[in-house]
Formats: C-alpha cells, structure tokens, sequence
C-alpha cells in the first residue's frame, strides 16, 4: 500500500458502537459509584448507612445489566457476542 491509501484508511473515523457506549457508560458509573461510596464512608450521617449499601448494590447489578444487554444484542441481531456460550470447538472438544 502506499502513503495515499494508508492515510485515507487512517482518516476514516471508526464507528462507535451501541455495546461500546453502554460498555463506556458503565464504567464511568462504576468509578462514579466507588468515589460515592467512599465519600460516604467517610461522613457520618444518618443516610450514609442506605447509600452504602445502594452503592454496593449497583457495583453487582451494573455489570450483570452490562451483560444482559450485550447478550440481548447478540440474540436480536445473530451475531456472536463475548456473552455467548463457547461452542464445541471452542471448548477444545474436537472430535
């Protein structure tokens, strides 16, 4: 290849995915939630003991929601996501 077609290669912008924006919102609220909980374990008030237990809620269920949605993705549109169960092949039960 040469110059002229890796640069136009280089300049086409790559298409963000749906499963990438969800991955990227889940993160964020993740950090987001350990920086809460750890502001709330450091006041003492008499909510900091419900907000506690809300953080440490969301920090189990936002990656099982992750999962589910990338799993629902995969089945409505027939592709093969990371959520997916490994095939036969996969598992290294070749026949």
């Amino acid at each position: 290849m040469n110059d002229s077609q890796n640069s136009a290669r280089d300049t086409k912008k790559k298409k963000i995915t749906s499963r990438q924006i969800v991955a990227m919102a889940g993160v964020i609220l993740l950090v987001l939630l350990y920086v809460i909980t750890l502001a709330v374990s450091l006041v003492d008030s008499s909510a900091s003991g419900s907000l506690m237990w809300m953080c440490l809620f969301a920090t189990v269920a936002i990656p099982i929601l992750i999962w589910v949605y990338i799993w629902m993705y995969g089945k409505l549109t027939g592709r093969k996501t990371m959520s997916d169960p490994p095939s036969g092949a996969e598992k290294g039960n070749e026949e």
